[in-house]
């Protein structure tokens, strides 16, 4: 009896050695990617900015993507979730430069300090370093810039006249709509009742007119009924930037006649994708181009940011799978077709 315990024992720990085995070789295949990346540092209006250059595996590139984040404390790579991006434009023949956000990753300043013209101010900084590097193909630079970003790309191309395409992912128009639409979708997904439905929007009017007469944040942590209420600095945040909205600067930007792909996501609980798509079509002519995917806001497959578990699991072991069919392909079609 003892002997077959042991047996039993010997054939359990063979099989969690084999499966350790086998996941950590799909891992390894997962996050072997068609592109080489280094660390560069970037001078920004606030400090040093941590960042990465990818280039295609030989080294060289016909031209630059600019990588400008959304909203949130945002590393240069994403913890990895940049890979496919990386890669796909390293298969148009693009190098790609990112860095972290203000105070994240070893870059300094603070990014919860900044308005969307600060952000901007970033950007532009970055790119004109990069006109510096005898080793950064500038040639041929396009904007890469998801939600948030939609208030900083226009800003931008209005202003630089070396922006020769835009790639804009589930980009927002205006800040206070976009707020509204988000806890209406988000609160329609999780099944809220009707009081609860109701008292979520009375706490969302009640914050949107403290924003708006500029009350201070004692006032709003006084007042409040939310029970995960904004930190001070994420309070400031949104007070400098709640009046955001693109269309003047999209207008703006349209007189440049470059390239600009919308890339948006049909299960998008963060942007009202229907008024993006339109406000962008009516400014835009034909130099706008639109693809629409199974996606939720990050275009990954809507699975991965509704089971956080699948999306962890997924993240870790194959990156590119997070992402929602067709998504990198579409993206490097779209460069791929830039002069």
């Amino acid at each position: 009896m003892r002997k077959e315990k042991r047996k039993g024992v010997v054939a359990t720990l063979i099989g969690i050695v084999t499966v350790t085995v086998i996941l950590a070789c799909i891992t390894l295949a997962g996050n072997n990617y068609r592109f080489d990346q280094r660390s560069i540092t970037v001078p920004g209006p606030e400090g040093d900015l941590a960042g990465v250059l990818t280039l295609p595996p030989d080294g060289t590139a016909r031209g630059l993507v600019v990588m400008v984040h959304g909203d949130g404390p945002v590393e240069a790579t994403q913890q990895g979730l940049y890979s496919p991006w990386f890669e796909g434009a390293a298969d148009a023949g693009f190098a790609t430069l990112s860095w972290s956000k203000p105070g994240i990753g070893g870059s300094g300043g603070d990014w919860l300090t900044q308005s969307m013209e600060d952000r901007a101010t970033e950007v532009s900084a970055a790119i004109d370093w990069a006109h510096t590097q005898s080793d950064i193909p500038t040639s041929t630079i396009v904007l890469w810039g998801a939600s948030q970003a939609g208030w900083v790309l226009p800003k931008v191309t209005r202003e630089r006249n070396d922006i020769d395409g835009v790639v804009a992912v589930s980009p927002a128009i205006n800040w206070l709509r976009q707020g509204r639409y988000n806890l209406l979708a988000e609160l329609e997904h999780n099944g809220a009742n009707t009081e609860e439905r109701e008292a979520a929007i009375e706490e969302s009017d009640h914050t949107r007119r403290l924003l708006e007469r500029g009350a201070s944040y004692e006032e709003y942590i006084a007042s409040t009924g939310s029970a995960t209420p904004m930190t001070e600095a994420r309070w400031a945040f949104v007070h400098r930037n709640v009046m955001s909205d693109a269309t003047a600067d999209l207008i703006a930007s349209a007189a440049k006649p470059i390239p600009v792909h919308l890339m948006l996501g049909t299960h998008d609980r963060n942007v009202d994708v229907a008024e993006t798509e339109a406000t962008y079509q009516s400014i835009f002519d034909s130099s706008l181009t639109i693809t629409r995917f199974d996606a939720a806001h990050s275009l990954a497959r809507p699975v991965m940011e509704d089971n956080d578990v699948v999306g962890i699991f997924t993240g870790t072991v194959w990156p590119r799978t997070l992402l929602a069919p067709g998504v990198i392909d579409d993206y490097t079609a779209f460069l791929a077709r830039i002069p």
